[in-house]
């Protein structure tokens, strides 16, 4: 899958959400804005309630994204032997995509009123998708070949060098400023970070990144280098030096907070199917039905 199908495949992703919940909330926000025990009498319960047509409808679609976010994921990801189409990372912002809009779905479903032993099942169902933002981004910051294997350090620090190979040969880029990168964003500087301090640093080497960048396009001037193209390339080698000294000095705390997130992150999931399953079970045991 080339750059520019991703960006098309992942931009179907947030047309859909952003459309869906449009639909969503033009067609039922009147409803939705009714005090709940006055919502019996508005001519539109019988669609968006949580066993109408359109309420019971959202309910199932969002419980069968749900499954197949997580089973076809779980599938490609723990047996690549059976389940080889595609690159781990596509199937994975796949299982983000129908891991994110199912629960909203499901939310409409309750028509925000829910209670007992579902309200459990919602609950953790938030937790769910809170836990997998965090947990998607503690897992960018683990560097990855594009079928989603993890690169060791060696594998690393010859990225590193083939980055600086680029600018030193291919474009004869200042080698004081290359080492003035190597220095101020050294591997040693990130190690033994806990997670509160791994996104203090993050977020002031964005600050310090784009000051960098300037000092870099201030150089270039200084070298003469005005081919737009070439300027281009060289920013972009540049910001991913950068972005890659910082995920070397990282990955060993990046990779125990993965390891802490999914002790955090499974229960929730079971538990959020568990409950769902027997809401499920009882539903039909009562004789709800929706088209069918």
């Amino acid at each position: 899958m080339n750059n520019i199908i991703h960006k098309i495949y992942v931009g179907s992703f947030v047309i859909v959400s952003i459309l869906s919940v449009g639909i969503l909330l033009i067609n039922g926000y009147n409803y939705y804005i009714i005090p709940v025990e006055e919502r019996v009498f508005s001519s539109a319960h019988q669609i968006f309630k949580p066993s109408g047509i359109w309420g019971h409808g959202l309910g199932i679609a969002g419980t069968l994204m749900m499954i197949i976010g997580v089973s076809v994921y779980m599938l490609r990801k723990r047996k690549p032997r059976i389940f080889r189409f595609g690159n781990l990372k596509y199937w994975l912002e796949f299982h983000i995509f129908l891991c994110t809009l199912g629960p909203v779905f499901v939310l409409f479903h309750t028509a925000f009123k829910f209670g007992g032993i579902v309200a459990v099942s919602f609950w953790s169902m938030v937790a769910v998708v809170l836990s997998g933002i965090i947990g998607r981004f503690i897992y960018i910051q683990i560097p990855r070949t594009i079928q989603g294997h993890e690169l060791d350090y060696n594998e690393l620090n010859e990225l590193n060098k083939n980055l600086t190979q680029q600018l030193e040969s291919k474009f004869q880029f200042s080698s004081v400023i290359i080492s003035d990168i190597e220095k101020e964003f050294r591997a040693d500087k990130y190690y033994g970070m806990s997670f509160g301090q791994s996104l203090s640093v993050i977020f002031f080497d964005f600050i310090n990144l784009r000051k960098k960048m300037k000092l870099v396009k201030n150089e270039l001037l200084c070298q003469k280098i005005n081919d737009k193209k070439s300027i281009k390339e060289i920013l972009k080698i540049v910001k991913s030096k950068i972005v890659l000294l910082r995920r070397i000095g990282l990955l060993k705390t990046m990779q125990k907070l993965f390891n802490y997130w999914h002790i955090v992150h499974l229960p929730f999931a079971i538990s959020m199917f568990v409950i769902m399953l027997i809401h499920v079970g009882v539903t039909i045991l009562f004789g709800y039905r929706w088209i069918f």
